[in-house]
């Protein structure tokens, strides 16, 4: 017994290749940042021995005691190893706008306006909730 192989439209195919690669990449970044961190081979900024003592604190009081960044600051933190996780995190953040994106272009290339549209204000949401504008 041999299966059918599945056809799925166009922008279906589009999505998932770029979805794979984007997963891809996201978790290599993730992977690389967990062997220089566990592995000593770049200084994070809270050494991994002390960890155990601000686990239990507020996000407040851990960002006060250890200097760590909040908000958008983490970006700074990026040379240390124990923020380049956040990169990794940040990346498969992106990978459904990225591929929203890719959609976009593709429905206006083929002139599907209404698709378009809908993929536009797809990207409109993620980029308000993301921007903490919705926060309060």
């Amino acid at each position: 017994m041999t299966a059918e192989p599945i056809s799925a439209p166009a922008e279906q195919r589009i999505y998932a290749r770029w979805l794979s690669a984007g997963a891809r990449v996201s978790l290599t970044l993730l992977a690389t940042a967990f062997v220089l961190y566990f592995g000593g081979l770049v200084a994070p900024a809270v050494p991994l021995a002390e960890l155990p003592l601000y686990w239990g604190l507020p996000a407040a009081q851990y960002a006060a005691a250890t200097g760590a960044q909040t908000g958008w600051g983490w970006v700074t933190s990026l040379p240390q190893s124990d923020a380049m996780n956040l990169a990794g995190i940040a990346c498969i953040a992106l990978v459904t706008p990225v591929c929203f994106v890719r959609l976009l272009l593709e429905y206006l290339a083929r002139g599907e306006r209404v698709f378009a549209l809908i993929a536009a204000l797809e990207l409109a949401v993620l980029a308000a909730a993301a921007s903490g504008v919705l926060a309060g």
